[in-house]
């Protein structure tokens, strides 16, 4: 088989990361979530006390991370901290790092530099425009607001925080504007990305439509 990329980007609480994932699995692709290098920049300059105007510190952290991803597991210089980066003040402070430029060219650098076996699965905020523009198959993933809202706290119910939705609301909010407005990477649907509503849809159905259009597309050798 062929190597193959494909990129799963949308804004946060379509169903990015769990469709990326099992995608991959169903593909026997490698899988990375690009976001959780920002949540691991985000954790360790909260663990050196550091603000996000102290770019050269950041930098230099951003250039020595070493992230390792095995099945649902984020490895952090060898410590599991999936549980860590997925806490609500990580979510919380991610977005005022991720926008920053310099940051993200280091981190899409370190990205483009992974090595991968027959193909890969990606999902994020730029993957298909920025990052792996020639990629196999670029999906754009949307849905109804409230339903984001709802998704992301259950997810957060689902490690044991109970977080309002009416706070959730506000953080959404918050993070699509930085996402939107971002001067660096900003969260956009281009030409070549393929749209998909998962606001109906669950996990299972976002899976099988996206592993039906890559079939369709015919970019895997059998």
């Amino acid at each position: 088989m062929k190597k193959v990329v494909i990129t799963i980007d949308g804004p946060t609480g379509t169903g990015k990361s769990t469709t990326a994932r099992l995608l991959a699995n169903k593909l026997k692709f490698n899988y990375i979530d690009s976001g959780f290098f920002y949540r691991a920049l985000t954790y360790k300059a909260l663990q050196d006390k550091l603000k996000p105007n102290e770019i050269n510190k950041l930098s230099e952290i951003a250039r020595k991370i070493s992230m390792e991803f095995k099945e649902d597991s984020v490895f952090l210089s060898g410590e599991d901290v999936t549980e860590s980066l997925r806490s609500f003040d990580i979510t919380n402070k991610v977005a005022s790092i991720s926008k920053i430029k310099q940051l993200r060219k280091i981190i899409n650098e370190k990205i483009k530099a992974i090595e991968f076996e027959s193909g890969l699965v990606i999902d994020g905020k730029d993957m298909g425009t920025v990052v792996f523009q020639n990629a196999n198959a670029k999906f754009f993933l949307i849905c109804d607001f409230d339903a984001r809202v709802a998704r992301r706290q259950q997810e957060f119910l689902d490690l044991g925080h109970k977080i309002l939705k009416d706070k959730i609301a506000i953080e959404l909010k918050r993070r699509d504007e930085i996402d939107i407005k971002q001067n660096e990477g900003a969260l956009r649907k281009a030409q070549d990305m393929i749209e998909v509503d998962t606001t109906n849809m669950i996990i299972e159905e976002q899976v099988d439509f996206l592993y039906r259009k890559i079939l369709s597309l015919n970019i895997l050798n059998t």
